[in-house]
């Protein structure tokens, strides 16, 4: 059973048909079945399991900031798992250089957020990898974990004061994140970030495997 002070880091406890199903079961935007189950869903446990994220709080995470695949960022060519970049910084006109801005037609306006050219090779590691951030402080970590950290980082810098700062899933909101006053923490104010995603996590676990 999960909650708030889950840790980001743990073991797989869900079965990929469950989280596939979950996901399935609900609107979910343009994605097919086959996108859900045979890529999203397995590109998760391929890069989470090895750096010791758990897997069902990374899906979790993504379905609450993505609405359950249905969001404008998360759709195709965005690719935005996790609102990464999303600063909420947005205007009604085209801006003039279009690198790091995208036109969001279910809200009729410009703004700022990142881009992945795919799920399995771009847009989870660098989740999963901004969560290895998050949950563990620079030197820890392994070399995998370094690995995909750096890759992660890659695509949206991470201030290194942060790091360490939220290693269970309440802490990802800035409200209750150590460092707040500097500015961490993955959502603001995220008062109840924490258990949003356990709620989540825990609807995943209870759906029947078959």
């Amino acid at each position: 059973m999960y909650t708030a002070d889950s840790p980001i880091l743990g073991p797989q406890i869900a079965a990929m048909d469950q989280m596939s199903r979950y996901i399935l079961s609900r609107p979910h935007g343009e994605y097919t079945e086959k996108d859900i189950a045979d890529v999203i869903i397995p590109a998760y446990l391929r890069v989470c399991i090895p750096v010791g994220v758990d897997p069902v709080l990374a899906v979790a995470q993504m379905i609450h900031e993505t609405g359950n695949l249905t969001s404008f960022w998360s759709q195709r060519p965005q690719r935005n798992p996790a609102g990464i970049g999303v600063t909420g910084q947005w205007q009604l006109h085209q801006p003039t250089d279009l690198r790091g801005w995208a036109y969001n037609t279910q809200r009729w306006r410009w703004e700022v957020g990142v881009r992945f050219a795919t799920w399995a090779d771009d847009a989870i590691p660098a989740h999963v990898g901004r969560l290895l951030a998050y949950a563990l402080p620079e030197g820890s970590e392994t070399p995998p974990q370094r690995e995909l950290i750096a890759k992660a980082l890659g695509y949206r810098p991470f201030p290194r004061v942060f790091r360490g700062s939220a290693q269970t899933i309440k802490q990802l909101g800035r409200a209750h994140n150590p460092l707040a006053a500097q500015g961490a923490g993955w959502a603001s104010p995220g008062h109840t970030y924490g258990e949003a995603i356990a709620r989540l996590a825990n609807q995943i676990l209870a759906v029947p495997l078959e």
